[in-house]
């Protein structure tokens, strides 16, 4: 089975570094690439500039709260383009805000969860993230082989 590519788009490199660690150590067949803001989000989506060479993702978590373009303008661009807007995306957000759960959704998040703010929950949460998006669900990109 080929590795999932996943890209994470978080401004805060300690819960991206903990994303992704979670997600090795859990035995997710994926390979992780990272990304610090909206705007770096779409260009490695477009594979522009210094991402010229980046493989498109099969899996995307997103943070909403990003500098730049926030992650809701991220997420409705990804959805409003023909060739990405299959690629599955998790919203994983602080915001407990019923506007940003609902928001996700209609922009076309395919799941939204809260990010919590302690290390044992926020490890379940991407273990659980992991496992179903990683491991038990089919990706777009592996049904065209």
């Amino acid at each position: 089975m080929k590795a999932a590519e996943v890209l994470l788009v978080d401004d805060n490199p300690a819960d991206t570094d903990l994303t992704s660690e979670i997600l090795s150590r859990n035995g997710c067949a994926s390979r992780i690439h990272s990304v610090f803001n909206g705007v770096d989000a779409i260009e490695y989506l477009r594979r522009k500039g210094k991402y010229a060479s980046a493989p498109l993702p099969d899996f995307v978590i997103l943070d909403l709260s990003l500098p730049g373009k926030d992650g809701r303008a991220v997420l409705a661009e990804i959805k409003g383009d023909q060739l990405l807007r299959k690629i599955p995306i998790a919203v994983f957000s602080t915001s407990e805000a019923q506007q940003d759960i609902v928001s996700s959704y209609e922009l076309g998040a395919n799941c939204y969860v809260r990010k919590p703010g302690n290390l044992q929950d926020f490890i379940s949460a991407v273990a659980s993230i992991g496992e179903f998006w990683l491991g038990v669900a089919r990706m777009p990109r592996e049904e065209e082989s």
